[in-house]
């Protein structure tokens, strides 16, 4: 029998068969279709739709010469079969080649009858992440690229390999040599060069902080490379996106990337590049290492305009987007997930994501005490409907064009988008000893024509913040000064209006209110020893106390069933209650102390009391490099220490349950917490005997919770000393935001009102209050204005209060 003929009969034997019923889902994720490997990350590197089916490969973090990752191939009824030609590795390449109409996706080529060849490790070597077409034979041949700099030649009929550059690997352990910066991602060609992005450096320094020289955009001619631009890049593409340009004489490429002000859009349109800026919606991808970005995408969804992923957005992306035609990119909604690449598939978009990683890598903090991490790493697709993407959560942005940077006179910043957010607001600062007239322009229509749209004098050393929502049409600003000044800032804060309820969604219905003293609690994580099942340790909880202990364990079909194994439960408690004492309180707001001592506050919403179910959780990753913290029933999304910690932290949701403990689970966001009495619904797993029970769906479920709210502030009657500042209080990320201020004094205080413009301890002077003995000040600060943190200080000492209601 032909290899090939009985590669696909020996596949036909491995199809994980599902019944004449659908498959069980959550929120649109299959957990029968998870995705696991035997290593300390299991991501999904690529999915693409071809040849009647869904195709997809998983990754692990360091596997040039093979892994235990396989290639994946679903069918319209969602059987998944496990292809047996896999040879796993780092991939996350792919490509549709039209003149020999097959997939190209890893090492693998797939022909239109679903056959599959493999180029081995042996022959190309590396962790693949980028295949492009040819620059003079693009019917016959294709580059890949390696994530240390491997570059190939494949014959698309033979497979034969021929190596132009050496993978970095082979050459010594901090990748290649060719280029600056390491761990490479993007590749496409064009306009007559190859061009490959790397977004990442291999040093200590990069491992733990994110604002160091990072990452390398280049281009190749054929014989000699170019660096284009020294930052962190991903994605390049084109408007022939999976395809490669049909027409690479004109089309223009696309790379996306960043630096630790802003994200960076690099335009190659008629042989020249041309820089544009876009604001981050979440810092969890900021390490200089490289390693928390993943893939973003620019692709096509089957929609008038293409989706692009990039630091927790979706983005509408225009297909014709270039230099001269550059207005229509728009933030959708800010979303949770790690998602790795994406496409449309049986009218829905399709996200292979990044879940859950046993090693969590440097992301470690003792907020999580000795948490163990998850037994197995692994992952899951997300199928969504193309209208879902709008509906998470609302766009919040934020990224500088200048951030302590010199400027010569009159040259213009890159532009910064503007477009797709209703307010807007920008801080200016400098530290000249003469006043600094700044200018802003925007380009409305994205043709190059500039008009002024304010300018301001800020005061030598000074400070000023400008709303900018009154000129709503704009689709980039940029700024001038009108000298050369030194260590000047100009920080954009963009949003739209969260419009959610402060009631918590009846998506959540069935969980336990916060109030609840019957409920069934319990200590959850995913299990090793390729067992690829959830273990729940469920506490039954009856009048606020411990009526019984019993231990389950949930399967793909996420049935509950009893795991007799005393051991596994007392491993459990040991390994994976939460800690104590990760936040104290006192009568002005909730105090967190970080890993290197820094006292931060934060608001309160409600209070849950710990019962004899033990301590709530407060901090756990749930998705690849990404933490969960939850406390006063407040979610945040907390980037990695090394990606900005707890000074960018960032609220998800407020809600009124009682939620014990959560984690990640085949994709699917597992919590604990769950009323007796519970109803039946589509979202609760419960044991036969009921006694055991979570709910599940996706992270980005959190959105639905309700709108982030809070009260507090840095003094409630606290005697304060003049001239020295409270500890910093959250402001980054709540909508409706009133402050109070009141003191009890013989004389008025002069109350300075500060704020952190970037989370960086960038403090500037906000404004000034005179507070009466026995009066309060109120003031509702403008929609448009956004900070990180607030703090204030006083003019002599007093007993103070500076309280914060954020609606």
């Amino acid at each position: 029998m032909p290899k090939i003929a009985f590669a696909m009969l020996l596949a036909a034997t491995l199809v994980s068969s599902v019944s004449a019923q659908a498959p069980r889902s959550f929120s649109g994720v299959y957990p029968h279709l998870s995705f696991f490997n035997d290593d300390g990350e299991c991501g999904t590197g690529a999915v693409v739709p071809w040849a009647d089916r869904l195709w997809a490969i998983t990754y692990s973090p360091h596997r040039p010469n093979g892994s235990t990752d396989k290639l994946y191939e679903i069918d319209r009824d969602l059987n998944l079969v496990v292809r047996p030609e896999s040879v796993g590795g780092t991939p996350a390449n792919r490509m549709i080649h039209r003149e020999s109409n097959q997939l190209f996706i890893g090492p693998y080529a797939i022909n239109a009858e679903r056959q599959v060849r493999v180029i081995p490790p042996t022959e190309m070597y590396g962790r693949l992440t980028g295949v492009a077409r040819h620059l003079t034979d693009p019917a016959g041949k294709l580059y890949f690229a390696t994530m240390e700099e491997g570059f190939y030649e494949v014959d698309v009929q033979t497979l034969a390999v021929t190596q132009l550059y050496q993978d970095g690997n082979r050459q010594n352990e901090k990748g290649g040599s060719l280029l600056p910066g390491y761990h490479g991602k993007g590749l496409y060609s064009g306009q007559g060069r190859l061009v490959y992005a790397n977004n990442g450096e291999n040093s200590a320094l990069a491992r733990s902080r994110p604002d160091v020289d990072s990452g390398c955009l280049a281009e190749w001619d054929g014989d000699n490379w170019q660096v284009v631009r020294r930052n962190q890049f991903t994605e390049v593409t084109g408007p022939g996106g999976i395809y490669g340009s049909s027409d690479p004489a004109k089309d223009p490429l696309w790379s996306v990337g960043w630096d630790n002000r802003s994200l960076i859009l690099m335009v190659l349109d008629e042989g020249r590049w041309h820089a544009y800026r876009l604001p981050k919606g979440s810092h969890c991808y900021d390490g200089a290492h490289g390693w928390n970005t993943e893939w973003p995408r620019i692709r096509d969804i089957g929609q008038d305009d293409l989706l692009m992923t990039m630091h927790g957005m979706f983005w509408r992306f225009p297909p014709n987007f270039s230099a001269k035609s550059s207005a229509g990119i728009a933030a959708r909604s800010n979303y949770l997930k790690v998602i790795g690449d994406f496409c449309p598939w049986n009218n829905q978009v399709v996200f292979g994501c990044d879940d859950t990683a046993k090693a969590e890598f440097l992301n470690k903090r003792k907020a999580k005490g000795n948490l163990i991490g998850p037994g197995q790493s692994q992952s899951n697709l997300w199928f969504v409907d193309a209208a879902k993407i709008d509906q998470l959560g609302a766009p919040i942005a934020r990224g500088a064009v200048w951030l302590h940077d010199s400027t010569p006179a009159d040259a213009p910043s890159d532009p910064m988008l503007a477009g797709g957010f209703a307010r807007r607001g920008v801080h200016l600062t400098h530290a000249e000893k003469a006043a600094v007239t700044f200018t802003l322009e925007t380009d409305a229509k994205g043709d190059g024509q500039w008009r002024t749209l304010h300018t301001v004098e800020v005061p030598p050393n000074g400070y000023s913040w400008l709303d900018l929502s009154d000129d709503p049409a704009a689709a980039w600003i940029r700024v001038r000064t009108n000298r050369d000044c030194q260590d000047v800032t100009a920080s954009f804060h963009f949003s739209n209006q969260d419009q959610r309820s402060t009631q918590t969604g009846d998506l959540f219905a069935g969980m336990a209110k916060h109030n609840a003293t019957d409920y069934l609690a319990g200590l959850v994580r995913a299990r090793g020893d390729n067992l690829r099942t959830l273990q729940l340790v469920s506490s039954v909880v009856k009048k606020g106390e411990l009526a019984e202990e019993a231990n389950f364990s949930a399967d793909a079909d996420l049935q509950l069933a009893p795991l007799r194994d005393a051991a596994s439960l007392a491993w459990l408690k040991k390994n994976a209650t939460p800690p104590t004492d990760v936040i104290s309180s006192d009568a002005a707001s909730l105090i967190f102390v970080d890993d290197d001592g820094t006292t931060w506050r934060l608001p309160r919403h409600i209070d849950v009391a710990e019962s004899a179910a033990g301590p709530v959780r407060v901090d756990r990753e749930v998705c690849t490099e990404r933490d969960l913290f939850h406390c006063s029933n407040l979610f945040y999304e907390l980037p990695a220490i090394n990606a900005g910690g707890f000074a960018k932290i960032r609220p998800i949701a407020a809600h009124d349950l009682r939620i014990h403990d959560y984690c990640s689970y085949r994709g699917l966001l597992i919590l604990t917490g769950v009323a007796t009495d519970a109803a039946a619904n589509d979202h609760l797993v419960r044991s036969a005997d009921g006694n055991g029970a979570f709910w599940a769906g996706t992270v980005d479920d959190l959105w639905q919770l309700g709108k982030a709210v809070g009260r507090g502030g840095p003094w409630l009657n606290t005697q304060v000393s003049a001239d020295q500042p409270s500890d910093p209080y959250l402001m980054n990320g709540f909508d409706k935001r009133t402050l109070t201020l009141s003191q009890q004094s013989d004389e008025p205080v002069a109350i300075r009102v500060e704020i952190d413009l970037t989370g960086e301890g960038d403090w500037a002077p906000y404004q000034t209050f005179s507070v009466k003995p026995g009066q309060s000040v109120t003031h509702e600060f403008p929609a448009a204005l956004h900070a990180y943190w607030l703090r204030t200080v006083a003019d002599r000492p007093a007993t103070a209060s500076a309280q914060l209601t954020y609606e």
